[in-house]
């Protein structure tokens, strides 16, 4: 994928082009399943886009934080989805579980990123996934910091900007990989991450954290890194971002105790390899979650 696929205001994408589908060749469920994650992205977006914060609170630890903007993200995914497919079930990262008829699950971080968010750190983003038998099938990741809209859905390819994403296969070895990552919001569990980079970064490139795990997995996906990897993430942090990156051709899965790892094929192996010997497979118990 080039980075050349221009942005425009992210309510000018239509879904055929997000997607970069023809309607009229593709299951029509999907086809509304996508028009609905689209619509939802775009509502929330405007909300993190215009609204001012009033209110912060706190969840797992002092450095976990929540504010009225993600809850009224949410709260614009939750009309939406109301409106438009009010069977299905729908889990929220703040506090939105309820149950459908449908056999469709939507999983929603409306501000994935909200530290960035709150600092003024451009690194943010909604993060919204429809999911079948327990699998993603749609997944809408917006980044209103870039005007950018990353969509996939299951069997037709990955797309940022209506422009096809691939992971760039043979690109880098393992020693010349750029990965990223993130870090848990328990101070132990950071001690005990901080630790396993320590043992791992000088076998490879180098590592980025910038705090949005809907992104990291769009950005492997489009190629901005090689490989991504984190422990104890929540479906509201995976579900569309990790669709978005195996339909692009990353490999991802989740191994050890809660560690996710997405990578081009080649570097997938060698990767978790490389993990293991570092001790990151070993995570060590803890209360959940280790994310929010």
């Amino acid at each position: 994928m080039s980075d050349d696929a221009a942005p425009r205001p992210l309510a000018d994408w239509t879904t055929p082009e997000a997607f970069g589908i023809d309607p009229a060749r593709v299951d029509p469920l999907l086809v509304d399943l996508a028009s609905t994650a689209v619509e939802a992205a775009r509502a929330a977006t405007a909300v993190l886009t215009t609204a001012e914060v009033t209110g912060v609170d706190t969840k797992i630890s002092p450095t976990d934080m929540v504010s009225d903007v993600d809850r009224r993200s949410e709260a614009e995914v939750n009309r939406v989805l109301g409106s438009r497919r009010p069977d299905d079930a729908v889990l929220g990262e703040e506090g939105t579980t309820t149950g459908g008829t449908s056999g469709v699950r939507w999983v929603v971080d409306p501000l994935d990123g909200t530290t960035n968010f709150l600092f003024g750190l451009p690194q943010f983003s909604v993060s919204i996934a429809a999911e079948m038998d327990g699998s993603a099938v749609v997944g809408v990741v917006m980044d209103p910091s870039r005007e950018e809209v990353w969509a996939a859905m299951t069997g037709h390819g990955s797309y940022r900007n209506g422009q096809r994403c691939e992971v760039p296969e043979g690109r880098s070895t393992l020693a010349t990989a750029l990965c990223a990552t993130g870090f848990g919001y328990r101070p132990d569990r950071r001690v005990w991450q901080a630790g396993v980079l320590a043992r791992l970064i000088g076998e490879i490139r180098d590592v980025r954290r910038l705090g949005s795990a809907a992104l990291d997995l769009c950005w492997t996906a489009g190629g901005r890194y090689d490989a991504y990897f984190e422990w104890g993430l929540n479906p509201w942090d995976l579900s569309a971002g990790s669709l978005i990156a195996a339909e692009a051709g990353a490999r991802v899965a989740q191994v050890g105790n809660r560690l996710v790892v997405a990578a081009a094929p080649s570097l997938f192996g060698p990767l978790c390899d490389l993990l293991e010997r570092s001790g990151g497979f070993d995570a060590p118990a803890g209360p959940e979650p280790d994310t929010a």
